[in-house]
């Protein structure tokens, strides 16, 4: 079974936050999603400087078995997008809550997000 972390916060559509300091946001894909979709073979993250809208498309995540979309879970300015992945797309796939990181934004707002416990409760992971 996935396993959820039980100290960040997800969005419906798979994508999980990490408060930093001040407004600072950390955002990934959950293991939940990364089991899906497979072998993740390319990833289109936002542009530094770019504003997200939370719910919004920004990017997408191309696996062995699809194409998916990537929604921003905050609204804000991205500020750093995290090479490594661009470049390995596979760090997703080994370490979703790590290495594996997509993008940080300077969040204005967010939108609907779900505490690690109802996000494993809907989608069937497991908190560890």
């Amino acid at each position: 079974m996935p396993k959820v972390a039980p100290e960040l916060q997800y969005s419906d559509e798979h994508e999980w936050v990490s408060r930093g300091d001040g407004n600072s946001v950390s955002v990934g894909i959950s293991e939940v999603a990364t089991d899906a979709l497979g072998d993740i073979v390319y990833v289109d993250l936002p542009e530094v400087g770019s504003t997200v809208t939370a719910g919004e498309t920004c990017g997408e995540v191309e696996s062995t078995k699809s194409v998916s979309d990537l929604y921003s879970p905050v609204t804000g300015e991205v500020t750093e997008i995290n090479d490594a992945v661009v470049g390995d797309p596979a760090l997703i796939n080994n370490d979703p809550y790590g290495a594996g990181w997509l993008f940080k934004v300077a969040a204005e707002s967010e939108g609907p997000l779900l505490s690690a416990e109802e996000y494993a409760s809907k989608n069937g992971g497991d908190l560890s």
